[in-house]
This record gives structure tokens, sequence and C-alpha cells, in this order.
């Protein structure tokens, strides 16, 4: 799985565009991060940028970003009606996919101490990466603003975490830290009453609401407050974790809307929401008429809801990703208020890697591994060899609905998930395993000419080996995981598609044997010793155990044919 980070900084400067244009120059000029969206606000003077792309790459592009901005913007004269502190005020990273919350607070952390000390800023840090639990709210380090930030440092208050505890008049002071990945979220209503919007944001949100007696109008919101015996106010919890919601009139639409953004879509996700929208709409003798997505969202929350629906028409779950988020995207009315185009909506999907090599056609595929270069070779075309495997896997899955595999429902659809997943990580070898040997390439083609480039260059070489080793090891693995399903398909599945799980299990071994062969034709470069005897120990283990679950499903397999 790639690696992807999101970085979302936001500049006390919202109405000069020529800096922010050179802002986002410096985060553009680091090879692997991509700016997605500039949002200016001339009110609040005040720009978010939003940008993805590798952890290194996200991380440098982000210094940088606050390097330009200590140049070009001065606070001394700032007006604006948003809460700030700083040239850059804030800087959270956010994990997208291959990533943890850890890894985010470790870049934060770096970033930040890179900041501090090169910039000589004041920096704090917040959410995740807070170094108590008061210090991960940003309202709390931001107390007192800008203006309040000489008094705080000259007072000895709240010290920063990296940087100088001293007020820096052009700049001010900064925050970064780590966060969930934030959605944001519209869901229309057929009506031009923004009351019963707000009503169903009130009973959605986290905050929930004042407990109010039913009034005439027929909305609780417009009814008496409600009072315990202690004369304070009775509080009714929302239905949603990690959600906000408000309810609004939109003129562009003419409709009433529910504008949510949901903080932590791992704890509550897009589904859910949606789908309580339209029981309290309904309720309220309403009907939703579509929702949006603002901005970006992650694959991970599309795919959990296009499994959500798939699972409440009983059918199975082993369909291509894209096919599952399509049906994400028709269930929860994505296009009906405006576009929703898969390869510009999903993060991994606007980050994809252009030219790779799974996204030629087979016969264009097959004249790249045909020709005099050494990659692509046999190492994609082993992760390839898995992939069809798990593909067939997936589809045995698929095809093993009806009343004989009621009872085992749940059962395949995990199968068909897993053979999918494992397709997916496989399909995305074929590149990696390419990736990984080029760098084998570029680490010989490093100058030699001193003792100390020579030392670099040797240490780059074997670094380099390695992840051509580990490459396809892990290829070996997957594969070995795709015939452990074709195992179990060979048992539940279809039994008409018993020749479909013989090839599927036959690709996937003949993938893992393949990739066992690049393991091993690399290790002779490794001057580790006691690393190679440990990749030869568990090559031939992977190999021993695969030829015997190969023989297994294969028997499986002639009985039923």
């Amino acid at each position: 799985m790639k690696k992807i980070v999101e970085c979302v900084p936001n500049f006390s400067e919202g109405r000069d565009k020529n800096i922010i244009d050179q802002i986002v120059a410096e985060i553009e000029s680091v090879e692997g991060s991509k700016v997605v969206d500039v949002d200016m606000g001339a009110d609040t003077n005040r720009t978010v940028v939003t940008f993805f792309g590798t952890p290194d790459s996200v991380a440098e592009s982000a210094f940088l970003a606050v390097k330009k901005s200590t140049e070009l913007i001065d606070m001394a004269g700032h007006k604006g009606a948003h809460p700030r502190f700083g040239a850059t005020d804030v800087c959270p990273f956010i994990p997208v996919s291959g990533v943890t919350m850890k890894d985010c607070v470790d870049i934060s952390k770096k970033v930040g101490a890179r900041i501090g000390k090169e910039l000589d800023i004041p920096l704090y840090l917040y959410e995740e990466s807070a170094s108590s639990k008061e210090r991960q709210s940003l309202a709390f380090i931001r107390t007192g603003e800008y203006e309040g930030l000489k008094s705080r440092f000259k007072e000895s208050k709240l010290k920063p975490d990296f940087g100088p505890a001293k007020f820096i008049p052009k700049f001010g002071a900064m925050a970064t830290g780590a966060r969930e990945f934030l959605i944001a979220y519209n869901v229309n209503l057929n009506t031009k009453d923004k009351k019963y919007a707000s009503d169903i944001a009130l009973e959605i949100r986290e905050k929930g609401r004042v407990k109010r007696t039913k009034s005439l109008t027929g909305f609780y919101r417009d009814g008496e407050i409600v009072f315990d015996k202690n004369g304070k106010k009775v509080e009714i919890p929302g239905k949603f974790k990690n959600c906000r919601a408000i309810g609004w009139f939109i003129d562009e639409y003419g409709q009433a809307q529910i504008s949510i953004n949901l903080t932590n879509y791992n704890v509550t996700s897009v589904h859910a929401v949606f789908d309580e929208v339209c029981k309290l709409a309904q309720q309220r003798g309403l009907r939703v008429t579509g929702s949006e997505i603002v901005g970006l969202v992650p694959k991970k929350a599309m795919m959990e809801a296009g499994i959500h629906y798939l699972k409440k028409q009983k059918k199975p779950t082993g369909y291509p990703e894209r096919e599952i988020i399509e049906l994400a995207v028709q269930s929860m009315g994505l296009r009906d208020l405006s576009k929703f185009c898969l390869d510009e909506k999903i993060v991994e999907y606007v980050l994809k890697d252009k030219c790779r090599l799974v996204d030629m056609t087979v016969s264009n595929f097959t004249d790249e591994v045909q020709t005099d270069s050494v990659a692509p070779g046999g190492g994609s075309v082993a992760a390839l060899g898995g992939a069809l495997g798990g593909g067939l896997v997936a589809m045995v899955s698929n095809l093993s609905t009806g009343k004989d595999f009621i009872k085992i429902y749940n059962e395949i659809c995990k199968l068909g998930l897993d053979a999918e997943a494992l397709k997916a990580a496989l399909i995305y070898n074929v590149d990696a395993d390419t990736q990984a040997f080029n760098g084998v390439m570029a680490a010989n083609k490093l100058p030699k000419g001193t003792k100390d480039e020579a030392k670099i260059r040797d240490s780059a070489i074997q670094n380099a080996y390695k992840e051509a080793i580990n490459m396809p090891l892990d290829t070996a693995n997957k594969c070995f995981e795709v015939l452990k399903l074709a195992d179990i398909i060979a048992d539940k599945g279809l039994s008409a598609s018993i020749s479909d799980v013989g090839v599927g299990a036959l690709m996937a071994h003949a993938g893992m044997h393949g990739a066992i062969l690049n393991v091993r034709i690399n290790l002779p470069s490794i001057t580790d010793k006691k690393y190679n005897e440990k990749m030869l120990k568990e090559c031939s283990k992977l190999a021993k155990d695969g030829d015997a679950l190969l023989a297994k499903v294969m028997k499986k397999v002639e009985k039923k044919l």
C-alpha cells in the first residue's frame, strides 16, 4: 500500500494571491507532494492549503511552506475574523493510507523540531501530538491569539514545545500536530424550511441538544427548556461521536441542508450518518434528495460504505474496489448535488502514479516485459500472477450465492473481501517490484571517487538490494495467502466453478515460486550473512508449505471435477 499523508497548513493571509501562490509553489517544489485545494478567505484573512504526499515529501513541503511564510507574511498588522497567532497558524498532519497516527505524530514532531531550531520560531504541539491533555486543544494553545503572545512569553506562561519562548513580532507562533482525516459532508432535504435541517442536525451531532418539550410547531427546538431538580438544563447526547452538524438553507439549491463534519470516520462513518438522516427525515415527512462530499475522501471510507450497502442487499462483497465504491456513490446519491468522479474525489486515485505498468493493456505490458530492459521482470510478473489468482478466488466467492450459501453468507463475504485485498496488494507490487530494482540501479550509479562517497554508495547499494528482496518476499507471502483462500473456497464455494479455483491456486503458486526466485537471485549481493541465512530459511519453508497447500487444493479440485 502506498504511504500517503495529508497536510492542511493554515496561513494568516487571505487577500494577497501572490503571497499564497509563492507558498504553494514551495510546497509543490518537492517531488511527491501535490496541492489539491487552496481556499482563500478575504474576511478571515486566512488561507487553507490542502496537499498530499509521501511522509518524507510532506514533511519537507511543510517546512518549506512555513519558511516561505516567515519571509512573506507580517503579522504585525494582521486583521481577520478567524482566530490566529502566527503567519503559519496551524499545520496538521493526517494519516490517509499506509501510515498510522503514530507515524503522523512522529512527522509533526520532526518537522516541529526543525522549524523551532532552523527558523527560530515558537512552536506548539497539539491534538494527538500534544505533550499534555490541555494542549490537545488548539483553542487553549491559541489563547490570547497573536496579540497575547508578548505578555505570554514575558510572564513565562505556556512554554512552546520547540523553538524560543520569545515574541517574534513578524511571525508570532504556530502549532503543528497529528489528527484524523476530516470528511466534510452535506445532505439535502426536499424542503426550504431550515428548521427541519437544524432539528436533524441537533439529533445527529455529538454535542446533542438541550432537552425541550414538544412545541405546537412540532419542533423540539421551539419548545420549553427542561431543567433537572438542581435547576440545570437537561442535555440529550447526540447519536454520533466525532460528528459536528448544523442546518441551513442553501440558495444555490433552493433547499435546506444539513452540513456535517466527521472528524474521525473510523468512529462514525459517512454511510451510518446518511442512513440515520434518511430515517430522521422520513419521520418528519421529508425525503433526502441527495448528498455530497466536499473535497476529497479516503478510499477506505468509500469502500466501507460500498460493502455496507452490498451487505444490505445480501450480495457478495468480493467485487473490484472501484465497483464497490461506485455502489457507495449511487447509494448515498453523491452525484445528485455535484459531480463525483472517482479519479478526482478519492485521495488514492488522485495521487495515483502516472505511467503505471498495471494501467497498460495486457498486450502492452507483455511487450514491455519482452524488451531488453531488466525491469519489469520476473518479480513484477510473479506479482501479476498472484493477483490473477486472487481475482479468481474473489470471483468464485461472488458466484457462491443463493439458498445453498445463506448459512455461510458472512464467511463467503469475508473470503471475498480478503481475496480482493490480496489482489489489490499484489497489483501494487507489480510496479513496486520494478521500482525496487530501479533503486538498485540508481544506487550503483552513485559516485565513488572518494572514501566517503564509496562508503555512502556501498550503504545505499545494500539498502537498495534489501528492498529488492523484501518486495518479492512480500509478494511470495501474499501469494501463499491466496493459496490459503483457494483452499477454503474449494470446500465451500460453488462447485460449478471449481476449475476456476484450481486455476487461481496454480497462478498463486507460480507467483509464489517466481517471487522466491527473485529473492534468491539478489541475496549474493548482500554482505550480511545472518540476513542471508534468515531469508533462505524463510523462503525454503514458504516453498515447502506452498507446495503442500497446492497439492491439497488440487486434490479437492480433482474430486469435484
